[in-house]
């Protein structure tokens, strides 16, 4: 079987300009913090650290308010903000669903390449984790035998059927030859909480996520699905690293309705260039193994999401909708 691979390139090499000054424009009342996704995952971790940034520098004259929004794999974000052209006072925070779920979903109506790109804060890496109490599995090897002995029995967690980690996952199965059952949560949170419990046998949750259980000695990271090593993970190998060809990344980016005023999307994407260039969001990057080298915007952000959601095509194509929605 031709190998997969997935790599998300380009996104630290383009340049980006300095912010203009702050527009005349300004929320005149509390901005709606839509999240596609549960709490205690990855995208609830950011959306809420940035909200608290906001606040606590004084950033805007009214408060933004997280909503999450998991329904659907994030459907109901998406049909939300649709449903919001126009609005000045909603933005988003998204991850890969933005563009798997209206794949998957064809009758949800909404064509991600309308939003309005803001800005995209950081690349969020991927890592296969365990419980550290099998002590049967400390590499990849090991892993590949225990999930083919157990076959079906194998639970494998992630957010949502359809989602980035049921993606990933149908990749490792058609790479590794074997099947598992995909147990489906509501954020990554909860993924995490249940391989502490025991109640699923493994998870590729993002590192936000697990750092938690990681940190007590709860949990272990067995291979890392990046380029290279992560600063927060040294230790821990990269696939490509195995020879094994996977490398896939989770974007994590601030968009707003279709149809916003060009002054308010100048206001939004100076507030958020001020927060990526903070020395609070660049230490959360480093500490928890995201990349934040560049913040896209505009019509950058916009091409770059062009590009992913027909690279996202062709990857749920070539591992099947079947596999990554587990019908």
């Amino acid at each position: 079987m031709k190998a997969l691979k997935y790599l998300v390139a380009g996104a630290s090499a383009l340049a980006i300009t300095a912010p203009a000054a702050m527009a005349e424009w300004q929320p005149r009342k509390p901005v709606e913090f839509i999240i596609m996704a549960g709490t205690g995952g990855g995208a609830d971790q950011i959306a809420r650290l940035l909200q608290g940034l906001i606040q606590k520098k004084d950033l805007s004259p009214r408060p933004f308010i997280p909503i999450n929004k998991p329904g659907g794999s994030g459907a109901e974000a998406l049909r939300y903000l649709q449903d919001k052209a126009g609005d000045n006072h909603t933005v988003m925070m998204t991850l890969n669903s933005f563009y798997t779920t209206p794949i998957i979903q064809e009758d949800l109506g909404v064509d991600v390449t309308e939003f309005t790109p803001i800005a995209l804060m950081a690349m969020d890496t991927f890592l296969l984790w365990v419980n550290t109490d099998r002590d049967d599995i400390t590499d990849v090897d090991s892993y590949v035998a225990a999930v083919k002995e157990a076959g079906l029995d194998w639970k494998v967690g992630g957010t949502g059927s359809g989602q980035e980690d049921s993606v990933l996952t149908a990749m490792m199965e058609a790479e590794f030859g074997y099947d598992v059952t995909y147990i489906p949560f509501p954020g990554g949170g909860t993924v995490a909480k249940n391989l502490v419990g025991n109640q699923i046998d493994s998870t590729v949750n993002n590192p936000a996520e697990q750092m938690e259980f990681y940190r007590a000695g709860n949990t272990k990271p067995l291979v890392q699905f990046t380029g290279e090593r992560q600063a927060a993970f040294p230790d821990v190998p990269t696939a490509k690293e195995l020879g094994i060809e996977i490398e896939y990344y989770m974007q994590r980016s601030v968009n707003g309705p279709p149809g916003m005023d060009p002054e308010a999307v100048e206001w939004y994407t100076n507030l958020f260039q001020t927060l990526f260039d903070s020395e609070e969001w660049q230490g959360y990057c480093k500490s928890d193994g995201l990349t934040c080298e560049t913040m896209l915007k505009g019509e950058e952000l916009a091409t770059f999401h062009e590009n992913q959601k027909v690279a996202h095509e062709k990857l749920i194509a070539q591992v099947g909708a079947a596999a990554i929605t587990g019908e």
